[in-house]
Parts: structure tokens; sequence; C-alpha cells
């Protein structure tokens, strides 16, 4: 790979800004945040707008069956079937998101390839700008970066229906999109030559420590399961609290104890129950039934499975005290991903170069950064999110950090595509 220095040149900070304000304006919400999810009208509208943005500055767009958005500066005198470089990130959004998920990689993203363009940078390599499809996940984790790299057939396809409810195939085909051409969108190792990707850090690490760069290390690990306590129906006000067997009260003594739990694993594990189903459900009955969702996440794949294995016998000895019955259903294990170290050092180099403190870390949050990585060397960039806000109108980052990250992201993918 290639080495710095960079390029002379920066981005436009003010052209950055005035896009992603913009952007902010599909899909946004009274409260200030957006609900941009995938295949929507708001999704349509912003797909517009890119398109638009690529004629004017002579970047040949591509839409592929699944959705992704490829946004392309050619190399001229380089071989037809020279692997591109790649950076992005995706512009759908959870219910009430923030305008910086997602939306500052891919724009960032776009105005790197702009500048390539203006500046007339001699390249020894295609560069293209991503944003894939349903990163947040309406239909499927990382639906866009997953058809990439691991391919669906057309029964999973045909099974996959959105928070809304609606299948995938009407949204693609709505769209214009060809669902059965969806099932041969997959790449092979090799076709892409390395991608790089800026995000908000969605978190308060780099704020706390007073860097402005994020060079990650490695994307978490991430587990999912339900845990159902079973107890017994009874009458609210003529059964003695001793006599109980209040599935809830097991449920939330597991709840309150899932702080020490991560911990006895490691610093960097986390444990969250975040839907909590209740059964009968009434006022005035004690209840008989809780199902709790678990989100268990480690950045080490040996730790993610200790920490399932603590939530669990921790349930266990909740159900015990209280007198109930607890099983534990695995729903999926997302192995730890970690990032390339040339890819890190370029992203170090490139902030060190312009006198940006920086930090290494990794990221507690899912990206498809996790997906390319098994295409092609990839890095991720990240900079201070405000209070460590995210996935809610709060969500922020200063103007001035933008700047800095989308410096560092033109730097890199400079590097990369001339070296």
């Amino acid at each position: 790979m290639a080495s710095l220095p960079g390029p002379t040149f920066t981005v436009s900070a003010e052209r950055l800004r005035r896009d992603l304000e913009h952007v902010a304006s599909y899909g946004a919400t009274a409260s200030g945040g957006v609900a941009r999810t995938s295949f929507t009208d708001a999704d349509r509208r912003v797909r517009a707008w890119l398109a638009d943005r690529c004629e004017e500055a002579g970047l040949r767009l591509r839409t592929d069956a699944v959705g992704n958005v490829f946004m392309r500066l050619e190399a001229p005198g380089a071989p037809p079937d020279t692997p591109p470089v790649w950076a992005g990130s995706h512009l759908d959004s959870v219910p009430e998101g923030g305008r910086f998920d997602g939306a500052l990689g891919s724009l960032a993203a776009l105005e790197v390839v702009r500048r390539l363009a203006e500046e007339r940078v001699q390249l020894r390599r295609p560069v293209e700008a991503v944003v894939f499809a349903d990163e947040e996940g309406s239909y499927h984790h990382l639906l866009g970066s997953t058809a990439l790299v691991r391919g669906f057939s057309a029964d999973e396809l045909a099974a996959l229906r959105g928070r809304d409810g609606t299948r995938l195939v009407d949204a693609l085909q709505a769209m214009g999109f060809d669902a059965q051409a969806a099932t041969r969108v997959k790449l092979s190792p090799g076709d892409v030559h390395a991608y790089v990707e800026l995000h908000i850090e969605q978190g308060a690490v780099l704020e706390s420590a007073g860097a402005t760069i994020g060079v990650v290390t490695a994307i978490v690990g991430i587990g999912s399961g339900w845990l159902e306590f079973r107890g017994r129906q009874d009458h609210a006000g003529t059964t003695p609290m001793a006599l109980r067997r209040d599935a809830l009260r097991g449920a939330g003594d597991l709840v309150a104890r899932l702080p020490e739990v991560a911990r006895s694993v490691s610093a960097d594990a986390v444990a969250t129950c975040g839907i909590v189903h209740v059964e009968p459900g009434a006022a005035n009955v004690v209840p008989a039934l809780v199902r709790l969702s678990l989100d268990f996440r480690d950045p080490d794949r040996g730790r993610l499975l200790s920490l399932e294995d603590a939530v669990v016998a921790a349930a266990h000895a909740a159900a015990e005290r209280h007198a109930l019955e607890v099983t534990y259903t695995r729903e999926s294990i997302i192995d730890p991903v970690p990032l390339d170290p040339t890819m890190q050092e370029l992203v170090a180099t490139a902030a060190a170069e312009r006198g940006l403190p920086a930090l290494h870390l990794p990221s507690g949050a899912g990206h498809d950064a996790q997906n390319i990585a098994r295409l092609a060397p990839t890095g991720m960039i990240f900079v201070p999110s405000v209070g460590g806000r995210s996935h809610s109108p709060a969500e922020a980052t200063r103007w001035e950090d933008v700047e800095a990250g989308a410096n560092v992201l033109l730097a890199t993918v400079h590097a990369l595509a001339t070296g």
C-alpha cells in the first residue's frame, strides 16, 4: 500500500457542511431528528439528490439491485479491471435518529471524490464513494454490505420484512430495482483494493480523551438472544409478597445486575436488555412470563462468549432467588472484526501530519466496514460525538471535527489511490 504524505489540498468544509445540513432535511422530524429508512420516499429523494451531485461533478453513478450506490471517479490509464478504492458509509437512519450517523461518512466520501476530480489528481486506481443500503437493519442488519460479501438467496430475500411489515422484494421493486438480480451482487476478495469509512464515534471516549481522530482497531463482536422468565400468575391483591413467583421481579433482578456481570468479563464488555414483554400484562395480575431481549458486545470473541455465559448464569441465579424458571435462546453471534494494521497506520499518520490528536480504540457499534473487511484491507476513522450522543435527535459533532475527519479521509484515500 501507498505511504503518505498526502495531498496539498483539502476538502471544502463549507460545501460538506451545506450537504450535511441539506441531507438532514430528507426525513426530518419535528424533534429535529431524522427518520430515513431505506426504500422509503425520503430515501428515494436523497438518492435523486446524489444523482444530481454526481452529474455536476462528472462522476459515474451506479446502483446495484439491492440498493447500494457507487459514485465513481475513473483513473485514466489504469487497466480496466483495476480494483477501486472505496470510501463511504450509509444514508439510512434509525427512527428518530441523528443527522451525522452514516451521513457524515457518505457525504465526506462524496466530497473526497469531488476534490480528487477538481484537482485532477493522477490516480493509479479508480475511487468510488459508496452508500450502503439499509445499514440500520430495517430489513436485515447491514443489508447492503452483507449482500456484497455473503450474498442472499432468492428465498432469503423473499423472507425479509421491514419494521413496517413491508416485504423487501416489494420495496426493491417499488424503487425500480430487480429483486432477482439482488441475488447476484456478491463480490469476491480482490474486487476492492481497500475501504475506509469515516464515522462519528457514537460514544464519549474521544471527547473525554480530548482526541480529534479515532483510529479504529476493531469492530466489536455482537451477540443477541432472548431470556424467558416463567413464574406463576396470581392475584395482585390477595397473594402475599413472600409467596409470589413474580417473573418480572426475577427479570428486573437480572437487569439490575448487568453492569457488574459485564465488568466481571472485561472493561469493554457491555450488555443490554432493551425489549421487555410481560404477560398477561395487567396492572392487577402478578406477571407469569417475561421475555427480555439480550444484546451483548465485546471486541474479543472469547470474551464475547464468556459474557454470554456470565449473563445466562446470572439469569439462572436470579430465577432461583425468585422461585422461577428461565430459558435462554441465542439469536445470533457476529464475530469481532480486527481492522487492517496498515490502514490504521495510514489513518494515524494522516492525523499526525495535520497535528490532530488521535486515539486508537475499538468500535462499540456495528458498521458496514466489518463486512467489507472480508473483501479488502479496511480502516475506520472516528470523530467525536458531543456528549457521546447518537441514534437520537441530540446527536451532534462539532463542525471543526467534521472538517478534520474529512481531511484525514481525503489523505488516506489519496494515498491508497495514488501509491
